[in-house]
């Protein structure tokens, strides 16, 4: 690879030995970015940043100009995380991200235990759009595990019959001299699916749910377990970087597995609203609805939960006068 180690991209890759298939991710300048929009508590910033990394792992491998989505839903003081994921819109350019949260500030101030408890009982989902004309395709399993990647697991071996597994690194890290910045990196690793892709055993998991190794038995099992023991060997430095490159990370973790690396997908922060969007989503609403939106200096205004963006418009650019 000829990419500098921080920069933001998705690597590809295939054991052939071990018939699985997985991703390396780094990210700095794009969580950085995602996280900058917003002042997220400690907890919260740290959940956003590991729901970011996975949308990256599991959302290149969609089609150009498709658009992948996670939803955490808690009941808990950390009520929300979203992330989208849009394909790139030609071979070559990079793919885009964006992500927000929602959360009491005032149960999280009272709140104990890991970010991932303060979710509390809820669901994870994974949604993707095709685009005009399709139906997307939507995944939903329970919070389990105790972290969303162990969520993103159970998802797979739940809805997608696929064994998952991901290594996770993320946090606020400095070269010298320069200030803190969120980093992470992590690789996913999925064993490649059969012709008749059901589990072989019993449930395994928590709640009665699947687990990746329901999935497989014989020669298999034996190629994921050798697979997931050399995952496990990987150090949080290696992750994120910078002085390992993601394909020197392969070689370290797998070298008797075959590594076959592809062409990485680059990505980079980007969001899709606009004014256009706001007046479309407006059009829902009553005169007396935009009456009731406007504020003291006649205008109606709204901002975008993903960048920050504020709109301000006069009413009557809404297509009718308000009233109050």
């Amino acid at each position: 690879m000829t990419r500098d180690f921080w920069d933001d991209t998705v690597l590809p890759f295939q054991l052939d030995r071990a018939d699985i298939r997985g991703r390396v991710a780094r990210m700095d300048k794009t969580l950085e970015q995602i996280l900058s929009q917003h002042n997220y508590p400690a907890p919260v910033a740290a959940l956003v940043a590991e729901a970011v990394l996975l949308t990256g792992l599991i959302g290149q491998t969609i089609d150009l100009r498709w658009k992948l989505s996670l939803q955490i839903r808690g009941d808990g003081p950390i009520r929300l995380i979203a992330t989208d994921y849009f394909g790139p819109k030609a071979e070559g350019e990079p793919a885009r991200l964006r992500a927000y949260a929602s959360y009491d500030e005032e149960r999280l101030a009272e709140a104990s235990g890991t970010p991932f408890a303060m979710i509390g009982k809820g669901m994870f989902a994974i949604l993707i759009d095709q685009g005009k004309g399709t139906t997307p395709y939507q995944g939903i399993t329970p919070l389990a595990g105790g972290s969303l990647a162990s969520c993103a697991e159970t998802y797979f071996a739940q809805s997608e019959q696929l064994a998952t597994r991901f290594a996770l690194a993320m946090g606020e890290a400095a070269e010298p001299g320069e200030k803190l910045r969120w980093r992470a990196g992590g690789v996913m690793v999925q064993h490649m699916p059969k012709a008749s892709p059901f589990a072989k055993k019993d449930a395994s998991g928590e709640e009665g749910l699947l687990a990746a190794e329901d999935m497989l038995d014989g020669e298999d099992e034996d190629n994921w377990v050798r697979a997931v023991t050399l995952l496990e060997t990987v150090e949080e430095t290696e992750l994120v970087g910078p002085h390992v490159s993601p394909d020197q990370l392969l070689r370290r973790l797998f070298h008797e597995e075959a590594p076959r690396v592809y062409d990485a997908q680059p990505v980079e922060f980007g969001c899709t609203c606009g004014p256009e969007k706001v007046v479309q989503s407006m059009s829902i609403y009553s005169a007396k609805d935009i009456g009731h939106m406007t504020n003291d200096e006649g205008e109606v205004t709204a901002d975008c939960q993903f960048c920050g963006a504020h709109y301000a418009f006069d009413p009557k650019t809404l297509g009718f006068e308000a009233e109050r």
